[in-house]
């Protein structure tokens, strides 16, 4: 479908510049002629799509919870042109015939492009290595999110064989013998509300093991979503000694401490959210470079399932829709960072570092999204196109209404404003 958007500003090279927008044949072009639709930009922003290197799209296996084809949409909805999905599913993709059925799935439902990861042990049991060969050419990296690899031996030997395919080891790290079957941040509001800690401890003494085995091995190594102020000081000193290390955070950490938390499962996720100086360092990494990339961890559940408290609630909450919104209005509109850092963390650093085919370049696969940055609303989980409903950020009022994606040069997400594609796209 052929669309052309005029004197909207345009994130390009950088900076934000007047100008125009079009989709000719799926191509990306700057002209704002076509022969198709034509809409007034004015007001509106254009960003190259985003990128999510770290989502739960449920699908073989939960599909209650959510599918490809609704957690595709809602990240559409976001901005997001490509995600990558994480393997707690069943089956885990640990061998190629597994995978298989997941990629089946991907080719019929997703609206964007969906990058698979495949797990590091099979059935994420943390006491065999997946086909690790097998799974190589068709998934993002390895990783066992959702669960620590335990054994020392087994996350080196899995390490080896990440390096010797080229492809990244990226771990979720929780040292399970530090748990003591804690659910929420071993904090003030834990301690005053007669609740079980989760030490910070859990996270950065297995962060410490697997840096170690990162510069002993030469793995690519990814930490996923670091909560805690020693996590960012470990990998910040990894990287100044040459260690190939990446990291993200998430919105809730950022935005969030455990002063804010309440006795809801909307307020449940793992890591949990931690302490102000948490929050603060995490802060200072996204400034100086540590923190490489905020990824959404959107973790979606029933109703029901969270609907227990913060006990006896499942981990995990959804935020692909509400991201942007999110990290535009606390921290682009205060002034703590710029848009084009905004755009490196949750589009450039990722898409960099995993790989990822969303160009934004004239000539090739249109791929990008249409915000009105000046649309002040109120997140409202009954809106959301998720099967998931549970954010601790229901209510907020934030800036940046994403009224339109193209991925791959077709709409992925129709919005207001822009009901002419949906007709037409029938």
């Amino acid at each position: 479908m052929d669309l052309a958007i005029r004197n909207a500003d345009i994130f390009r090279d950088g900076a934000l510049r007047k100008g125009n927008v079009s989709v000719e044949g799926g191509a990306l072009g700057f002209s704002g002629s076509c022969a198709g639709s034509v809409f007034d930009g004015s007001g509106l922003c254009v960003v190259p799509g985003l990128a999510d290197v770290h989502v739960h799209l449920r699908e073989p296996g939960f599909s209650y919870k959510e599918t490809i084809a609704t957690g595709s949409a809602a990240a559409a909805r976001g901005g997001y042109c490509a995600v990558c999905s994480m393997p707690n599913l069943d089956p885990v993709p640990g061998t190629l015939a597994a995978l298989r059925e997941q990629l089946d799935i991907i080719e019929r439902d997703a609206k964007i492009k969906v990058v698979p990861y495949g797990s590091i042990t099979k059935g994420l049991k943390g006491e065999e290595l997946s086909d690790m060969e097998a799974l190589a050419p068709y998934v993002a990296a390895f990783t066992d999110d959702g669960k620590g690899v335990q054994d020392r031996a087994m996350m080196r030997e899995a390490m080896l064989r990440a390096k010797a395919l080229g492809k990244m080891i990226v771990a979720h790290c929780e040292d399970n013998s530090l748990l003591f079957g804690g659910y929420i941040h071993d904090g003030e509001y834990c301690r005053k509300n007669g609740h079980r800690g989760i030490s910070s401890e859990s996270e950065w003494r297995q962060i410490a093991r697997d840096l170690e085995l990162a510069a002993e091995t030469g793995c690519s190594y990814h930490v996923c979503h670091v909560s805690a102020r020693e996590s960012v000081g470990l990998i910040r000193e990894a990287k100044a000694s040459g260690v190939d290390v990446t990291c993200e955070t998430a919105p809730h950490y950022l935005l969030l401490d455990d002063s804010k938390l309440k006795e809801d499962g909307r307020f449940k996720m793992n890591p949990p959210i931690r302490g102000y100086w948490d929050r603060e360092a995490l802060l200072e990494g996204i400034l100086d470079g540590t923190v490489d990339m905020i990824a959404t961890d959107h973790a979606p559940h029933s109703a029901e399932e969270k609907s227990r408290g913060l006990e006896k609630s499942l981990f995990g909450i959804v935020g692909i829709e509400t991201a942007f919104p999110l990290l535009y209005t606390e921290l682009v509109t205060r002034d703590f960072i710029d848009l084009k850092k905004l755009i490196d963390l949750m589009r450039e650093n990722p898409r960099r570092r995993f790989s990822l085919d969303v160009p934004f370049e004239e000539g090739r696969p249109a791929n990008f999204a249409v915000f009105d940055l000046n649309a002040l609303y109120e997140i409202d989980p009954a809106d959301f196109l998720s099967k998931g409903r549970s954010t601790p950020f229901e209510g907020r009022q934030v800036l940046g209404e994403c009224r339109l994606t193209v991925c791959g040069g077709r709409p992925a997400y129709i919005g207001r404003g822009f009901e002419e594609l949906a007709e037409k796209e029938g």
